[in-house]
């Protein structure tokens, strides 16, 4: 080999290097077959971000996208699943509030969400709306208050699992109404809402779209969003912060990450693709209509996000003593 073809070796060798990974593995889009895992069944919130999401995106970069549904301990073992998969750009995951900022903090999972993933950029967030059976007889979040603060043995709330983010919400609200609501887990959405629809629990700290057939019905009395601001599609319904605590604020959100050692240049050019998606006007549109905010973001952006809700939810797990029993 002449000097010129050891130079020419040696600088492929360290470009290889600095991309972190092979030249093959830069090729954007990839070559192979590309999924987006999603951590819960389909029909869900997240299901229908990650479709309406994933189609545009493979509208634009012209190559298939494939959603992967699996559900399972509460999202868990999808984030195992693509914490384990190939760094190579062509798995990518809608990961969720539960398994990347409060799973960890309640139970032994086997991966780290901030060495086992790469965050890639925030999706999309809503708000959860506390609502009650009509027969509980409030309909203001003060009522509410009083009644759980006099009421033997306080007022119930469900959620759709220990470690969730309705759970979370619920142990926020406790601790800054300085109540001791009863946690009641149940194994997703439907079950808690139909229980709460039984009038077998008193509240739940619900999805919006989930409750608002419900609440246009009359049998659910919406209590408070738990947002910063009002949700445009409840305008009506005071926020937790509105109603007297300042500040509150328990979003549930669902954003894309990949494996831990996808190289940065890959990690790059999907946040370019996702964020150029989330900002599409009939994307938006799109989500809008199932009650979904866009929230696109760089990927410093998303991982300062990350690192925020991860502190505020492991703060009230160790002052609630919650686990995952």
């Amino acid at each position: 080999m002449n000097k010129r073809h050891v130079l020419r070796a040696g600088g492929l060798a360290a470009c290889a290097l600095l991309f972190g990974g092979p030249a093959q593995a830069q090729e954007f889009p990839p070559t192979k077959p590309i999924t987006l895992v999603v951590g819960f069944a389909a029909g869900g919130a997240a299901d229908s971000a990650a479709r309406l999401i994933a189609k545009k995106l493979s509208d634009n970069i012209g190559q298939s996208i494939v959603v992967e549904n699996r559900g399972g301990a509460g999202g868990n073992i999808a984030h195992q699943q693509v914490a384990n998969a190939a760094p190579d750009g062509t798995v990518l995951l809608l990961g969720s509030v539960g398994p990347l900022t409060i799973a960890p903090h309640i139970m032994k999972v086997s991966y780290d969400p901030f060495k086992d993933l790469a965050p890639i950029s925030g999706g999309v967030y809503f708000p959860n709306v506390l609502v009650v059976h009509k027969g509980l007889g409030v309909k203001t979040l003060a009522e509410f208050v009083q009644l759980a603060k006099k009421k033997a043995g306080g007022v119930d709330f469900a959620s759709t699992g220990a470690g969730s983010a309705s759970h979370l919400a619920g142990e926020l609200f406790n601790q800054r109404a300085g109540v001791d609501m009863v946690h009641v887990p149940y194994k997703g959405g439907a079950p808690a809402l139909l229980d709460l629809l039984g009038e077998r629990v008193a509240s739940y700290f619900s999805a919006p779209p989930t409750a608002m057939p419900h609440i246009e019905s009359g049998r659910l009395i919406p209590l408070a969003t738990t947002g910063l601001t009002r949700p445009g599609y409840m305008p009506n319904v005071p926020t937790v912060a509105e109603a007297g605590y300042p500040g509150f604020e328990a979003l549930n959100w669902y954003a894309f990450v990949a494996p831990g050692k996808t190289p940065a240049p890959l990690l790059d050019r999907w946040n370019q693709e996702i964020v150029k998606a989330l900002n599409d006007p009939g994307v938006k549109a799109a989500l809008d209509k199932h009650g979904l905010t866009p929230h696109p973001t760089t990927r410093a952006e998303f991982a300062t996000f990350m690192k925020k809700e991860s502190e505020q939810w492991g703060a009230i797990v160790r002052e609630r003593k919650i686990t995952a029993n």
